[in-house]
């Protein structure tokens, strides 16, 4: 919907000139591998998977509490030097994963972020963000953009809304067109999150190849990867609303064994599946379920269709398990070493426990051989070390936020849908502060407010100008990019914006526990091995591509950042 803003027609010069032709078959039935499952254990840190695999004085006796992800391990590559997307947030993350480009590229910076070139959406979204006017191809305004719950229909509700769905499954039916962010370029038309995005994924290359997609996540917004191409290169989607209210699940079983035919954790605050240690488990049991359907033939709910190409889903429940403090029960770690809680522990072993149903059950449809799989995280969690956290403003009694900060005294500085002491949804800040400016011209002196006020705000480092566009686009209108904040800022380790007493740790930050996280890709094929070099989950995507016999630059990321594929697999091990 952007496409005719010079940025883009910029993008599409590049991309036309880098273009490389794919092969005019489909290729992917030339390799040993016809199927690749990608699992991202949200918040799994690299060290996380060897604690489990190799286990830990004091946890388990001692033994190893995540033996179906050690058994992968024994046929695959763990690559212990990946890094996530920066910012580290999972709507970032998980674009990098299969677009093989990076914020700069893609345009995806966090699930709330801002765009200059478009207007504010025609109905306040369940979040805050306020309607705005639009007018058809006037100048923009520029508005806060938001693709998470805050745009389903109703985003208490499981199935998001959607007219006439079932309990669990609303899709892209639930999203609420009046609630996206509109392009003045474009008639004023809503921006979806797919046309949000501008690189193509690799369900788009896969399907135009034809193969057979899928995927599922925890929004409805997150059919997002389907990219460009459109929704229609998404064969099946499946995205449960994670931020709705709790109900009981009937005929759910976790593959721990518990029971979600009534809702296990009452005593919880129901407003949410990630309130709750043993509710969290449940909502992910859906996804598991969906995954356990494709890999017999069938779509997400059971109808007849066949085992996707490429196919996968997020967990949720370590991520929960790492930061959530639900009454008086911790998660997170008990030192720096990465030793887990017993909670985290037990969100670990779900996940592991989850994930052994799938292999057992891609064994069973005789699909084990010509399966890739890749485990993965959208992002870290920081800080693993529990007595580095901080939350600002909290445990300093006049802490602030870089944005509250700018805001107080700079007041004409932030925009009105970004500022925090403003009635929108407010400023993007986890451990990370991205700030979007009403103008170029208001940096230096928020740059010099921010200097003037470091322990105050707990800050680390300040990214602008020079340092900033050495790995983003340059901020503002097109020719430059509306998409780029004005100022980024990473704090100290362990410092938080959130300001909440209920989370041990927070992602979106570009520290080493934020974004060094597993992967490991494993068949039966491999020798096992331990690659100790860094690389980045954006060469997930190529990889995937190399591995189905296609073409890895036919991703726009591949061609426009050189994006290479993992390094030490063999992928022709079919030839």
């Amino acid at each position: 919907m952007r496409k005719s803003t010079p940025l883009i027609a910029f993008l599409a010069a590049a991309l036309a000139t880098a273009a490389v032709a794919q092969s005019g078959d489909n290729g992917w039935t030339e390799s040993g591998v016809r199927h690749v499952l990608l699992i991202s254990i949200d918040g799994m840190h690299a060290v996380d998977f060897l604690n489990c695999s190799n286990g830990v004085a004091g946890v388990n006796d001692g033994n190893p509490y995540c033996p179906n992800l050690a058994a992968l391990g024994t046929t695959g590559v763990n690559y212990v030097g990946a890094s996530t997307s920066k910012p580290s947030d999972s709507f970032p993350g998980l674009m990098t994963i299969v677009t093989g480009a990076t914020p700069r590229t893609m345009g995806i910076y966090y699930d709330v972020a801002y765009d200059r070139s478009l207007d504010g959406p025609a109905t306040t979204t369940g979040n805050g963000n306020p309607a705005a006017p639009c007018t058809p191809n006037a100048a923009p305004t520029g508005y806060t953009t938001e693709y998470e719950e805050g745009i389903d229909k109703n985003q208490t509700l499981v199935n998001g809304g959607a007219p006439g769905a079932g309990l669990t499954d609303g899709g892209v039916a639930s999203i609420d067109t009046t609630k996206l962010d509109r392009n003045p370029a474009a008639g004023c038309a809503p921006v979806l999150p797919w046309n949000f995005v501008r690189t193509n994924t690799i369900f788009g290359v896969i399907h135009k190849a034809g193969g057979y997609t899928a995927w599922s996540d925890k929004h409805p917004a997150y059919s997002a990867v389907a990219g460009p191409d459109g929704i229609g290169v998404l064969d099946d989607f499946y995205g449960p609303e994670i931020n709705s209210n709790v109900v009981a699940l009937p005929g759910v079983t976790t593959a721990s064994g518990i029971s979600c035919s009534t809702v296990p954790d009452t005593s919880a605050d129901l407003t949410a599946w990630t309130n709750s240690f043993k509710n969290i488990q449940c909502y992910d049991t859906l996804k598991v379920n969906a995954i356990l359907n494709e890999i017999e033939g069938k779509t997400h709910d059971g109808a007849a269709a066949k085992t996707p190409t490429i196919y996968g889903m997020n967990f949720q429940a370590v991520s929960v398990g790492q930061k959530l403090i639900e009454s008086s029960t911790k998660g997170g770690y008990l030192d720096a070493s990465g030793t887990p809680t017993a909670t985290l522990l037990s969100e670990i072993q779900f996940a592991d426990d989850a994930i052994g149903e799938m292999v057992t059950k891609i064994k069973d449809r005789g699909q084990y051989e010509n399966t890739l799989i890749i485990i993965t995280a959208k992002h870290g969690q920081s800080p693993i070390d529990p007595n580095a956290y901080d939350a600002v403003p909290g445990k300093t009694s006049n802490g602030l936020s870089p944005a509250t900060l700018i805001s107080n005294d700079l007041h004409a500085a932030m925009p009105p849908s970004e500022d925090p002491n403003g009635s929108g949804i407010g400023s993007t800040e986890d451990d990370v502060s991205l700030l979007w400016l009403t103008n170029p011209s208001y940096t230096g002196a928020a740059v010099t407010l921010l200097e003037g006020n470091r322990g105050e705000t707990g800050i680390g480092q300040i990214y602008f100008g020079p340092s900033l566009t050495l790995n983003y686009n340059t901020p503002g209108l097109p020719p430059n990019d509306p998409r780029t904040p004005d100022i980024i800022v990473t704090p100290n380790v362990g410092v938080t914006y959130t300001g909440s007493a209920a989370k041990l740790m927070e992602h979106g930050g570009f520290s080493h526990d934020d974004t060094n996280v597993m992967l490991l890709l494993s068949n039966p094929a491999f020798r096992p091995r331990t690659v100790f070099s860094e690389v980045g989950t954006l060469q997930v995507a190529p990889t995937i591509l190399r591995a189905l016999g296609l073409d890895p630059s036919s991703l726009d990321g591949v061609r426009l950042e050189g994006t290479a594929v993992l390094p030490d697999v063999n992928l022709n091990f079919g030839h």
